[in-house]
């Protein structure tokens, strides 16, 4: 979400404005009707704190808006083909479905060809676009805070039951009275770097990505099939620290994070996460140097695979491991927010070391 005060009245402007020049540039949120617009929607126009700001169409997705009907956000900036129009109102019509080819070929569709397409107008997948718009249903409610049950028809259901339907697919069913089932508690952070979700229970965190992360659904199904857990909208006092303390990181005012943590995982990759909790702000190190740290210098790859399985970004920070040639290596969450967390990290120390005594 866009959070420069500057550019969000520029684009409202734009918006009231119907300026076509803007098209593509942004998308805008609604948050009285669910749905996002580009900036030439001839639709009524909203209030100005109404309004949420996006650069990409994904974003306003995974903030569980969905695609106006007016103005058709996902057309721009040119008509789409039948096909991709046609992938556009499957996944309307049906938002929790999960895609696999098979799906494609008993509609009488090309696999291959239907992605290309969708690629070449979006740049995104389908699979993608319908894990998006999957996970806002999720998100909706806990980006704004509400019940369940008051968010339905937001995300576009017209019966209760289609909308537990997909919630509970991602979240898990609704908590029932049973003590065997635990209860764990979803929030929205907004950050510089975009939203992530934390996912928390009365004592601990379990649970810190970026809401695109393209792995979070099945993390969180993971997640809470191993804990035997239902997921619900909320935010209690461990939320509550760790919202704050990713707020005081963003804005250099945190050194070290203190919300009490839980490593769900085999013993080998929590070795590594505990190596990982060792690496000091500011620096870095390799894989091979963190394979000789275990006293497995063959684990080089495993170290990899065990980077990408965490459940805690930032606070287990997995960014600050590079290759030996100092390249990034991967990264969850994408190259370019590794990159500025280690740019952030370094100017970061730096001023922390100039500082008087």
């Amino acid at each position: 979400m866009i959070n420069d005060e500057a550019l969000k009245k520029q684009y409202y402007e734009a918006l009231l404005a119907r300026n076509s020049s803007y098209d593509g540039i942004f998308f805008a949120g609604i948050k009285t009707t669910g749905v996002f617009c580009h900036a030439t929607c001839p639709a009524r126009k909203p209030k100005y704190e109404n309004c949420n700001f996006y650069a990409t169409a994904e974003e306003a997705l995974l903030a569980g808006f969905r695609p106006c009907k007016r103005c058709h956000p996902m057309s721009y900036p040119k008509e789409i083909s039948p096909l991709v129009h046609q992938m556009i109102q499957l996944v309307e019509e049906n938002p929790e479905k999960r895609w696999k080819d098979a799906d494609f070929s008993k509609l009488g569709l090309h696999a291959a060809t239907a992605r290309r397409q969708f690629k070449k107008f979006y740049g995104m997948t389908f699979v993608q676009y319908a894990r998006a718009r999957r996970m806002g249903i999720a998100m909706k409610s806990i980006r704004t805070g509400e019940k369940i049950i008051n968010a339905q028809i937001d995300v576009g259901y017209d019966s209760s039951s289609g909308f537990h339907d997909a919630f509970s697919k991602i979240m898990g069913k609704a908590p029932t009275k049973s003590k065997s089932v635990k209860m764990l508690y979803a929030n929205w952070i907004d950050t510089k770097l975009g939203p992530m979700v934390s996912i928390v229970d009365d004592d601990y965190l379990y649970l810190l990505e970026f809401v695109d992360r393209r792995g979070l659904e099945r993390e969180i199904e993971r997640l809470r099939n191993k804990l035997n857990a239902s997921i619900i909208p909320g935010v209690n006092k461990i939320s509550k620290q760790i919202e704050e303390e990713i707020t005081n990181y963003f804005t250099k005012k945190l050194t070290t994070f203190k919300t009490p943590i839980i490593l769900l995982g085999s013993e080998f990759q929590k070795t590594v996460w505990n190596e990982l909790l060792e690496i000091e702000l500011g620096k870095t190190t390799s894989y091979k140097e963190l394979a000789t740290l275990i006293n497995n210098p063959r684990s080089v790859r495993a170290i990899g695979n065990a980077n990408g399985a965490n459940q805690l970004a930032i606070i287990v920070p997995c960014h600050r491991v590079i290759q030996s040639n100092g390249d990034l290596g991967g990264y969850g969450g994408g190259l370019e927010r590794k990159n500025w967390l280690l740019n952030h990290e370094k100017t970061y120390n730096n001023l922390l070391s100039n500082k008087p005594n």
